[in-house]
C-alpha cells in the first residue's frame, strides 16, 4: 500500500474512532442529536471503501516485474 493511501487510511480511522467517542449513547444510536455523528462515520466508511479499491486498482494497472 502506498504511502498516500496509508495516509488517509489512519485519517477515516481516526475520523470514526473520534465520532464513535462523540455519540451520546445513552440516548440511542438513531437519536436526532446523534445524527450528525452517524453521518460523518458513514461518511469515513465510505471513505475507507474508496481507498481500498483506489488501492487494488493501482496494483491492477502497475506493470509486472519480470
Amino acid at each position: 500500500m502506498q504511502r498516500f493511501y496509508k495516509i488517509f487510511l489512519v485519517l477515516f480511522v481516526i475520523f470514526i474512532a473520534f465520532n464513535l467517542y462523540m455519540m451520546e449513547w445513552d440516548l440511542g444510536f438513531w437519536h436526532e442529536e446523534n445524527s450528525k455523528f452517524i453521518l460523518s462515520m458513514s461518511a469515513g466508511i465510505l471513505g475507507i471503501i474508496v481507498v481500498f479499491v483506489l488501492n487494488t486498482m493501482s496494483k491492477l494497472g502497475a506493470p509486472k516485474k519480470p
